[in-house]
């Protein structure tokens, strides 16, 4: 490092420290860095060949300084799988870079994305037994009538459908109103809280802002049926476990499904179909039986890796690289999962869809101890959701090329404003 690196580092480490006495907010940052924006930008459904590239040259590789500490982006599969998994050394706790003090319970930074073990592990307990294949198998008949209903609702409307407003999004809302057990009055209020949770176009202030509207309708929904539990998970949670879940704590967890389980499903399921439609053999496949529509599912989670970039990670001790550079203790590390997911080390082409293809280790859930919680129930929603779009709408056909959608800039889930398409006036028997 020169000289003059050398002192910037440091003057911008004394910033920092500086700023952290007042408070670093990340709330306040409105437009992230060029140099950063990197992992947020594709051309249409790939990474931006500048990704590609740097995979190929730098698989970690530093991408610069933020007020003094080291910006690291990790995109080769291996060290993505290695280093996410790595607990000892990096560290998920974001509320580091947002000061807590004197913030609202709705403002508070948290959630199991951003907390380190042993809080992790013990928020975490609480939610694994309700995602498990089998306790998830009772949702699969509610799926199915909310995917039949809104094909009902389409077939009705039709032909000319927006496959993002009329199929994609209104799917994983339900589905996540059901699990969490939100009466019917409170879904109004909660509609479009997810696309801003991942908006970065403003730095971080549109996100936070949207996070702690987000929790804080939740944290009310946990305390109105604290006295009354409902039949999902908060009801659920509240009845098992109600003497040692504050309001907030199960609030942030209710948060975190909804997280996790809303914005992401949609966007699965929009790009999903759209890709689909446009692959016979994928329809094809999914008609088939379910390890055939189970290889599609996994094939387009890998070929699509809406959830772009995994949770930030913060270095707890230098960690030396194998090529001498190192890590330094408190440098953040992003990880390209997208990046990773095409890296021909997992899988053969890696930039083409094919629906035969065998399943891969792929990385679309993250991976470690932060791996998404809700995985088998976004498994289950793309496979009845897709099968049955394709079943009752074999006909159904994109109205527009993929240069002409209107894709999100940069988001942390990559997805679409819009889909038209139509049903081309063909449909098989119900």
């Amino acid at each position: 490092m020169s000289l003059r690196a050398r002192l910037t580092s440091r003057i911008g480490r004394v910033l920092l420290a500086r700023t952290m006495k007042g408070g670093l907010d990340l709330r306040a940052l409105r437009r992230m860095p060029d140099r950063l924006t990197t992992p947020f930008r594709r051309d249409g459904l790939d990474p931006v060949p500048e990704i590609g590239e740097l995979r190929e040259r730098t698989p970690i590789a530093r991408l610069g300084d933020f007020f003094g500490r080291g910006v690291w982006l990790v995109t080769g599969y291996a060290d993505n799988r290695a280093l996410l998994a790595d607990g000892a050394s990096f560290s998920n706790d974001l509320g580091q870079f947002v000061p807590q003090e004197g913030r609202s319970a709705e403002e508070q930074i948290g959630g199991l994305g951003m907390t380190d073990p042993p809080l992790h592990t013990e928020l975490r307990r609480y939610l694994t037994p309700e995602f498990t294949k089998r306790k998830l198998a009772r949702l699969e008949p509610l799926i199915g009538r909310i995917v039949a209903e809104r094909l009902d609702a389409i077939e009705a409307a039709g032909p000319d459908l927006d496959l993002v407003s009329d199929f994609a999004f209104p799917i994983p809302f339900e589905v996540i109103c059901e699990l969490l057990g939100l009466p019917e009055a409170d879904r109004e209020r909660f509609h479009g809280l997810g696309v801003a949770r991942f908006d970065l176009t403003e730095g971080g202030a549109g996100s936070f802002g949207a996070a702690a509207a987000s929790r804080e309708f939740l944290i009310g929904a946990v305390a109105r049926q604290r006295a009354e539990p409902g039949p999902g998970l908060i009801g659920g949670l509240l009845t098992e476990h109600g003497d040692k879940l504050d309001d907030v704590t199960l609030g942030g967890l209710a948060d975190g499904v909804f997280l996790g389980g809303y914005e992401t499903s949609a966007s699965m399921l929009g790009l999903g179909a759209y890709l689909v439609s446009r692959t016979p053999a994928a329809r094809e496949l999914l008609m088939a039986d379910d390890e055939s529509a189970d290889r599609v599912v996994e094939e387009l989670l890998r070929h699509l890796t809406v959830v772009q970039v995994a949770f930030p990670r913060f270095a707890r001790v230098d960690v030396p690289l194998s090529d001498g550079r190192v890590i330094r203790s408190g440098d953040i590390v992003g990880f390209s999962l997208v990046a990773a997911n095409r890296d021909p080390a997992l899988a053969e082409d890696p930039d083409t869809f094919d629906p035969t293809r065998a399943p891969t280790r792929h990385l679309a859930f993250g991976h470690g101890v932060h791996r998404c919680v809700g995985s088998e129930l976004a498994r289950m929603e793309l496979r009845i959701a897709l099968r049955e779009l394709v079943r009752r709408f074999p006909g159904l056909t994109p109205t527009a090329e993929i240069d002409e959608l209107e894709f999100r800039k940069l988001s942390a889930v990559y997805g679409v404003a819009a889909l038209p398409a139509t049903l081309a006036g063909v449909h098989s028997p119900v």
